[in-house]
């Protein structure tokens, strides 16, 4: 796998897809570009933005973040923060190249991967998960599982937890759901992501702080040969 920005395909275009803001980065470019989101992002509208707001960079390829789970590549139902339209979208035709989608959660993982297992959160509008084992990605839909009291994990750790919660209790569910978590998988590496990383006082035993700007190097790692290798070879071993 690619190690630095140098080593990964060139003409990339990523985009971070959240419940708050859309992100975009061109492989090249240094600044990040965004729109707000929230319930009236469709998945047209969303596409139709991201077109304009990439005007004047070099593209051939697209990599999308996509916040919900997907099948073969393909979003598997609206995501729940925001508006409806992403299921059977064709977002190859109206970017006029090829497109890849890929978790949100797990395209910030694949950028922020070092080697052997690794355990994603990302702390955002939601809940994301996902664990990367030996290069091989692999998604996971912790946010909607129950947690406590009638609630799922998402509730607690999620933006909503959050604003329900406070900081100080907020910050004590993250530590008990990533010990829970590590004992559970087992993973040589934890990193916690997302915009709402930053508002914990200390990273659960363990863990490393992610970065947003992962998101961006995952999706231009969706398009490195040695990854698309990988993901086919674990596709093959499932079957």
């Amino acid at each position: 796998m690619a190690n630095s920005q140098t080593e990964l395909p060139s003409s990339v275009l990523a985009v971070d897809v959240g419940g708050t803001h859309v992100k975009i980065l061109a492989s090249g470019q240094k600044t990040p570009r965004k729109i707000d989101s929230g319930k009236s992002m469709t998945a047209a509208r969303m596409a139709r933005e991201v077109k304009r707001l990439a005007r004047g960079w070099a593209y051939r390829r697209v990599s999308i973040g996509y916040p919900g789970p997907l099948v073969h590549g393909r979003p598997l139902h609206d995501p729940v923060n925001l508006g409806p339209g992403w299921v059977g979208f064709d977002f190859r035709a109206v970017f006029g190249c090829p497109v890849k989608l890929m978790n949100d959660a797990a395209m910030q993982a694949l950028g922020s991967y070092r080697g052997g297992r690794m355990l994603f959160l990302g702390l955002g509008t939601g809940l994301g998960s996902a664990m990367i084992v030996d290069g091989l990605v692999e998604p996971m839909e912790i946010a909607h599982l129950p947690y406590k009291k009638g609630r799922t994990y998402e509730d607690y750790l999620g933006l909503r937890g959050l604003e329900r919660l406070g900081k100080k209790k907020w910050r004590g569910h993250v530590q008990k759901v990533v010990a829970m978590l590590q004992a559970a998988l087992e993973p040589d590496d934890i990193v916690i992501g997302g915009g709402n990383a930053k508002k914990l006082k200390e990273l659960p035993s363990g863990a490393r702080l992610g970065s947003n700007a992962n998101a961006f190097l995952g999706g231009f790692r969706m398009w490195d040969e040695r990854q698309e290798q990988k993901e086919k070879s674990g596709a093959e071993e499932a079957e």
